[in-house]
């Protein structure tokens, strides 16, 4: 697969539109509110902005409704502080749902096929309701974690996007150009919740299991 520099993907595609004197709308995906908070910064500028909380693959409902409050939160504050008008909406949870293509891939590894399906699920819901809603572009925040790879959510998305020829989806990479130390001090400034692991059932597995077995090498 030939490295693409998808930070500079979307400064060009910026580029089309900056100076023609209206902004495009876009909905934009976010698991959490660390994840949009660099991401609205740098987007906010450019673009009308509606977040899709569409997180039915965090695990438990628990955590769903506290990275749901806190978005919530978030969103204001961040209107508040820099004079936006960030919209956002909320899918309903049906987490059983979501978990049907994906039970059969559960002994796959952080990272692995699983969660390119889950990465999938969440470019193509973006996209449907960016789609349905006449939304000029769609995108996802997905890009700016580090345990994930931008080169491959870039290339999921290229594989769906074509199947919604009435809306375009914005290639990112918001790690890029020091976005995840943004994303550190936003986190400090908004006094940001931040969880512990991914969100799915397996990643809250795995984190359990790896917190267990540090403390028992603690107490040997």
């Amino acid at each position: 697969m030939e490295k693409i520099n998808y930070y500079n993907v979307a400064i060009e595609e910026i580029n089309k539109f900056k100076d023609l004197g209206r902004r495009p709308t876009l909905a934009l995906h976010t698991c959490c509110a660390p994840c949009s908070s660099h991401a609205l910064e740098f987007l906010t500028p450019f673009f009308d902005v509606t977040i899709a909380y569409e997180n039915s693959n965090i695990y438990p409902e628990a955590e769903f409704n506290k990275r749901r409050d806190e978005i919530k939160w978030f969103v204001s504050e961040f209107n508040r502080r820099n004079n936006k008008d960030v919209k956002i909406v909320f899918f309903p949870y049906d987490h059983e749902g979501y978990m049907k293509e994906l039970r059969k891939y559960a002994a796959e590894p952080e990272g692995g096929k699983r969660c390119h399906l889950c990465y999938a699920r969440h470019i193509e819901e973006i996209l449907k309701y960016g789609s349905e809603n006449g939304f000029d572009y769609a995108s996802t925040t997905l890009t700016i974690s580090r345990q994930k790879n931008s080169q491959v959510i870039n290339e999921i998305a290229k594989e769906i996007a074509p199947r919604f020829p009435n809306i375009k989806y914005f290639y990112s990479d918001f790690k890029k150009k020091a976005g995840l130390m943004r994303v550190r001090e936003m986190k400090e400034e908004y006094g940001l919740y931040q969880q512990q692991y991914c969100g799915c059932e397996y990643s809250y597995r795995d984190t359990i299991l790896r917190k267990k077995d540090q403390k028992d090498t603690e107490n040997l």
